[in-house]
């Protein structure tokens, strides 16, 4: 790794703390700075994910309106989509609308036809969502910064830039993690010539 571990360590967890929900915490320009140097996406994919995000979020409820819940990540501009929508011709508008925000690459469309989760299974997710990136932590071997961990009513789904063996050993560890139905990996898998470059620049 680049940065010693404890550097690590505290980007992840502060990662933990905003998606869990916690208290809110004040990140500075050098935190911030970090936790994108940490990052195997270019700084520009990572500001365009952060855009896509908030444009598939805005599309969205203007196609399916108040009928669904669907949640969208987008990891080097493949965005996926979870949550649940009334049926299947709303999960394919969905679908579509994301598809159709500049800069897409690809939709993973993960949503689920029926009713909307309770703030209990929401709640229970977070939860899910820090102890597999805690799992993560606690093995020498995982980079725990280069995974993104998304769990939406017990299935927890992965999204990086990983060599084949480091996406078995992510799973791996994400499927061990008490509370985890499945485990959906969405890698996108580079050489380890590919990553010497990654880790070079």
């Amino acid at each position: 790794m680049r940065t010693p571990r404890r550097v690590a360590t505290l980007a992840v967890l502060l990662a933990t703390t905003v998606a869990a929900g916690c208290a809110a915490v004040a990140v500075g320009t050098a935190g911030v700075a970090t936790m994108a140097a940490l990052d195997r996406r270019t700084i520009g994919a990572q500001t365009e994910d952060t855009e896509i995000e908030l444009r598939v979020s805005d599309a969205i409820p203007k196609t399916i309106r108040d009928a669904g819940r669907v949640i969208t990540t987008s990891y080097n501009r493949k965005v996926l989509l979870t949550g649940q929508v009334p049926d299947e011709a709303m999960k394919r508008d969905a679908e579509a609308a994301a598809q159709r925000v500049p800069n897409v690459r690809g939709v993973h469309n993960e949503l689920e036809v029926g009713m909307r989760v309770s703030t209990t299974q929401v709640a229970t997710d977070s939860a899910t969502t820090a102890k597999v990136k805690t799992a993560f932590l606690q093995q020498k071997d995982l980079n725990t910064n280069v995974v993104k961990v998304v769990t939406e009513n017990n299935v927890v789904y992965l999204m990086g830039l990983v060599t084949q063996a480091e996406g078995q050993a992510h799973a791996s560890a994400a499927s061990r993690v008490s509370g985890v139905k499945r485990v959906v990996t969405l890698f996108e898998y580079i050489s380890d010539e590919e990553l010497k470059r990654i880790s070079a620049r």
